[in-house]
This record gives C-alpha cells, sequence and structure tokens, in this order.
C-alpha cells in the first residue's frame, strides 16, 4: 500500500521550486554586512580627507566653493567611490557564492543575470547624473541622488530576488529624500542609508535564513 500524499507538502515544494527558478534567493546577510562596513570605512575616510583638507566643516566648504575647488577634489571623490564600490562588490560576491555553493545553486543563472541588469541599468544612470550634478554646481544633491537612484535600483531588482529587499529600498529612498533637504549633513545621511542600512540589512537576512538553529 503506498503512502498516503500530502497535496499542502507537493505545492509547497512546487512552490519552492518555482521560486528557485524566477528568483535569485542566495544573497548572503554577511554580503550586505560586509558592503555597510565598506560604506561606513569610506564615508569615515571621505570626512577625514575633505576636514583636513579644507577645515573643520570640509565638506560644507567643499559645497560652498568655487568650481576650481570642487574640480580639484573631483578625482579624490571619484577614487573614494570607486574603491568604496569595489570593497563591497567583494564582499557581496565572496559571501553570495559560498552561500550559493552550499545550497548547490549556480552564481550567475537566470534570475542572477535579471536581478544585475534590473540593477545596473539604474545604477550606471544615477551614477553619471550624479557627475553631471557635482560638475554643475549642486555638490549638494549628489548623495541624495546616490541614495534615491540605489533605493530605486533596489526596488526594480526585488522581483528577482528575496522580499526583504524592498525594506532596504524603502529605507534608502526615505533617507534619500531627507537628505535633499539637509544637504550639509550628506555624508551622515550616506553612512546612514548605505552603511547602516546594509548592515541592517544583512543582520535580518543573516539570522532569518543562514544563522544555524539552536539545538
Amino acid at each position: 500500500m503506498k503512502p498516503a500524499v500530502d497535496p499542502l507538502a507537493q505545492l509547497t515544494e512546487i512552490r519552492a521550486i518555482m521560486e528557485r527558478s524566477s528568483r535569485f534567493i542566495s544573497l548572503s546577510g554577511l554580503s550586505g554586512i560586509g558592503a555597510g562596513v565598506a560604506a561606513l570605512a569610506g564615508a569615515a575616510f571621505g570626512h577625514w580627507y575633505l576636514r583636513s583638507e579644507y577645515g573643520e566643516a570640509g565638506f560644507v566648504r567643499l559645497l560652498e566653493g568655487s568650481s576650481e575647488m570642487r574640480l580639484s577634489a573631483l578625482p579624490f571623490l571619484l577614487g573614494l567611490a570607486v574603491g568604496t564600490v569595489l570593497l563591497a562588490v567583494v564582499a557581496a560576491f565572496w559571501f553570495t557564492r559560498r552561500r550559493a555553493r552550499q545550497e548547490g545553486r549556480s552564481l550567475w543563472d537566470g534570475a542572477a543575470r535579471r536581478l544585475f541588469w534590473s540593477m545596473a541599468i539604474p545604477l550606471v544612470v544615477g551614477g553619471l547624473f550624479c557627475l553631471q550634478l557635482y560638475l554643475h554646481g549642486t555638490a549638494g544633491l549628489v548623495v541624495p541622488a546616490m541614495l534615491l537612484f540605489y533605493g530605486l535600483a533596489l526596488l526594480n531588482a526585488s522581483k528577482y530576488t528575496v522580499d526583504e529587499i524592498k525594506l532596504l529600498a524603502l529605507t534608502l529612498l526615505a533617507l534619500g529624500l531627507v537628505a535633499s533637504f539637509l544637504p550639509n549633513y550628506a555624508f551622515l545621511f550616506f553612512a546612514l542609508g548605505f552603511g547602516l542600512g546594509h548592515i541592517g540589512y544583512g543582520l535580518l537576512m543573516y539570522n532569518r535564513y543562514e544563522r544555524a538553529p539552536r539545538s
């Protein structure tokens, strides 16, 4: 006599298979924590450099300074941005690849490619737009625009990955809007959004999906 089949268990299994094929669910919470730490380090280093170059209120002086002053600081700011992004990407790649291997998933399947492109296009457009803001004398809106475009990129990508990423996206959008009214505190909002925001999201993801259950 065949054992009774549980329809609910079958439906749950089918749903899990469909979700794995359409959504990239191997994002590691540790990658979010690593990205947040990289952002905090970048914000701290940038604040220290501008203060050493332009005085105690270095970033405010840069915002209120001449176009020549902003152009002279541009190579450092671009290098800082690229370095911070590279550190965050390396952390995300390392921890997410490790989790994908543990789950027997490919790091570059169809869902991962859709996730990548849904984020890449808004981020590239946003990065170029932020550069134009800086060059045209509205540097105070650069960090708010970064938060807004990144939040929109995450919101756009949320349909291809875990639902918790929407919480981070909405947090960044809210911080970006508030930061647009307080441009002198751009480094603080950068640290809150890209730093603490990522760390909080990473801790949530790690505790919910990755931490081994207590015996």
